[in-house]
């Protein structure tokens, strides 16, 4: 630290005029252009799609299966997760360490994660080693071993999360906040109960994969660098003679449009943890762009308004941040923050104030740019990677939308007017529609509260 100071006093002694410049303006981020793709699509209805990409010797691969938390009953919550577990314990052939010791020596391991839409299993592996690496990965998809022997162990893994899950406010106010608006869908069941795991069998699992794996909801990702004829034979053998199984469908949820208000206590709480919102436009709508860069400007960067004024201006929080929650033909758009217990109501009535403000007057164009510059440049660095680029594949054939939406989406961002910031404000956050989560210390939180009416929360 010594050092550095010295080295600043140097600079200004010597280069008066330096110290006292500002950094260059950025340049425009460019569009993005992805390299040309080959779609090929199996007889079962499997697809298999290859975007080359980059100078790096690996190859990055995802079998990404369109089933997910979304497909669970009510008496199934976290099922899809325990079937995702019960499949890294291996295949049929190979079990679960001779699967991680093969992958290792490709430089590389196995992943398998769950959403609430897509069931994936991934790897990056060095690209002379991606055939190889497919044939393993269609393996373990298709003839996955679920040995009894380790049902008991991964169920009580399931347990432990719940719990480290149910210790913090976030999560309880998700678990509220998600139930209140999607009542009668999967999105809404965020938790499952302990109950509801310790029920789980062996049988419930199988049925689960039988009823929701296949071919024709299923995608071989490849991008890197990879020997596109010797990838494509791996694949045909390893997945063309796989069950066809469902076609793609995913139950389209309709999201309750009337305010609420839920509080839990959380007796001794330092921090109330808020989540406000309300339903607005998926990605399949012509608002998608425009929402988005509202929401930015709104909430949903460090740079913006809500983040300067609760953060910045009155110190009730530290990381407050909005979203737009995209589920397939269903979103939601919600405040997050955790803030001080005494400010509560204050908070909430600053981020009405917010939304109110930027629905009555125009943003100035500089403010804009300045978030149109993020975004755009956000969106240019997702897709720097292999891995990025198939996040942003599964996004649009989750959502089914077209490809163009990638092409376009930089100079879209950039097209979007002050004026159309304002009108999605309007249109979308509208404050008597709007649902208010609390988790926090009822004792000194209810006093501010009052009544069940979120309405008298939003105003002075």
């Amino acid at each position: 630290m010594k050092n550095i100071g010295i080295f600043i006093l140097v600079i200004h002694f010597f280069f008066p005029g330096l110290a006292q410049q500002t950094p260059p303006q950025g340049g425009t981020p460019k569009g993005f252009t992805l390299p040309a793709r080959e779609v090929i699509t199996l007889d079962n209805g499997l697809e298999i799609v290859l975007v080359p990409w980059g100078t790096i010797p690996k190859a990055t691969l995802q079998l990404v299966v369109k089933t997910g938390n979304v497909h669970e009953a009510a008496n199934e919550v976290w099922l899809s997760d325990l079937s995702a577990e019960m499949m890294k314990e291996g295949s049929t052939t190979m079990g679960g360490e001779q699967i991680a010791s093969k992958m290792a020596s490709m430089g590389g391991n196995l992943n398998i994660a769950v959403s609430a839409h897509t069931t994936g299993i991934s790897s990056s592996v060095l690209y002379e080693f991606a055939p190889e690496a497919i044939a393993i990965m269609a393996d373990v998809l298709t003839s996955p071993a679920f040995p009894a022997s380790e049902l008991e162990r991964l169920k009580n893994d399931l347990k432990r999360n719940l719990n480290i899950a149910m210790s913090q406010a976030q999560s309880l106010a998700q678990s509220e906040f998600f139930a209140a608006l999607y009542p009668d869908h999967a999105y809404g069941r965020v938790f499952p109960t302990e109950a509801m795991i310790d029920a789980y069998s062996l049988e419930m699992v199988k049925a689960f994969y039988a009823k929701n794996f296949g071919a024709k909801r299923t995608t071989l990702y490849v991008s890197g660098m990879f020997d596109k004829q010797a990838v494509i034979a791996s694949a045909k053998s390893a997945l063309a003679a796989w069950k066809e199984g469902p076609a793609d469908q995913y139950p389209v949820a309709t999201p309750r449009t009337s305010p609420g208000l839920h509080f839990s206590d959380r007796p001794g709480a330092p921090q109330s943890t808020l989540l406000i919102g309300l339903p607005v436009a998926d990605a399949s709508s012509e608002d998608y762009i425009p929402l988005s860069v509202m929401n930015s400007l709104l909430g949903g960067s460090f740079g913006s308004r809500i983040t300067r004024n609760i953060r910045e201006d009155k110190g009730y929080t530290y990381s407050p941040l909005s979203t737009i929650n995209h589920n397939y033909k269903s979103a939601l758009w919600y405040e997050a923050a955790d803030v001080t217990t005494e400010d509560t109501k204050a908070s909430i009535q600053e981020i009405a104030k917010e939304i109110r403000t930027l629905q009555n007057e125009t943003p100035g164009q500089e403010e804009l740019e300045g978030i149109q510059n993020y975004m755009a440049g956000i969106f240019v660095l997702q897709n720097g990677t292999p891995a990025g680029i198939i996040n942003q594949l599964i996004f649009l054939d989750v959502h089914d939308l077209p490809y163009e939406v990638l092409q376009n989406k930089v100079q879209d961002i950039y097209a979007v007017s002050p004026e159309k910031i304002r009108e999605m404000a309007q249109k979308y956050i509208t404050l008597d529609d709007i649902h208010i989560t609390i988790v926090g210390d009822a004792e000194k939180v209810q006093p501010q509260i009052k009544d069940d009416n979120p309405l008298n929360m939003l105003t002075e």
